[in-house]
């Protein structure tokens, strides 16, 4: 059976969600790439709720689908993650693979002060 690249991508996400919860000490930060934007949340599972987010959408940038606009998110996220005392996360890469934007958004997430 031969599966798109997002039906993929979806079956990669659910086996890495399987694994991977983040909790009130140490929140889950998610990514998400569409065509256009880049996005990244950083979640508490135990309550269900979005303690932080960060996208392109309202970001004054050239492209918003590069390299260099994931790094940008990481930047902002960083820096409100820290505002609200959360230094520690789980990595949750939405079943992408670890390459291009999202490893650049990682190395930038780690360069500015979040652990993981």
């Amino acid at each position: 059976m031969k599966f798109t690249k997002a039906e993929s991508r979806k079956r990669r996400h659910f086996r890495v969600r399987n694994k991977i919860s983040g909790t009130t000490s140490r929140p889950r930060l998610n990514v998400f790439k569409s065509n256009t934007n880049f996005y990244a949340q950083i979640i508490d599972d135990t309550t269900g709720v979005t303690l932080v987010s960060a996208s392109t959408l309202k970001m004054d940038l050239n492209s918003k689908s590069n390299a260099e606009a994931a790094i940008k998110v990481a930047e902002e996220i960083t820096k409100l993650a820290l505002s609200k005392n959360i230094e520690e996360v789980v990595f949750d890469r939405g079943g992408y693979l670890y390459h291009g934007k999202v490893k650049a958004f990682a190395e930038a997430a780690r360069a500015n002060g979040l652990k993981f």
